[in-house]
């Protein structure tokens, strides 16, 4: 195993663990890059949640992304597992699976979803992008998921 490889691994799965392990926002922040301009990115339409579909740019941004999670959905049980690594992209990706419940109308749903980080080369991350469940996240703010 490569260094590069090894660092990599070691960043993503530490960002991974902070997240799962619901660690405070600032503990969060300080794994993304204060070099380059970092965004957070959860694919899927607007229209759905109002944390998806669009690029929430630079810390600030970052925080509001996190923050908007905070506001609409809470999660137990997140693990992840399956990362693979781009040596030549900075790029790492990992599946994890979650328990989330859309806090106004306590309807929770099992979900799998995909992160895939890109880091700076002080193995920070620059970009976070996720594609989840959309349409449960959105059945679960209706009160129509069961």
């Amino acid at each position: 195993m490569s260094s590069d490889r090894e660092a990599l691994l070691h960043a993503a799965a530490n960002f991974c663990n902070a997240f799962a392990s619901q660690y405070a926002l600032e503990a969060i922040l300080d794994h993304f890059s204060t070099t380059s301009e970092p965004f957070a990115k959860e694919h899927g339409l607007p229209q759905l949640a109002p944390f998806l579909g669009r690029q929430f740019k630079g810390l600030q941004g970052i925080k509001e992304y996190f923050g908007l999670l905070g506001e609409h959905l809470t999660y137990k049980d997140m693990y992840f597992v399956d990362y693979i690594v781009d040596t030549e992209a900075s790029k790492v990706s990992a599946r994890g699976t979650a328990t989330f419940t859309w806090k106004a109308t306590d309807q929770s749903w099992d979900e799998v979803f995909t992160y895939v980080l890109g880091f700076d080369g002080d193995r920070k991350v620059k970009s976070y992008e996720v594609w989840a469940d959309t349409g449960a996240a959105h059945l679960a703010s209706q009160r129509k998921l069961k």
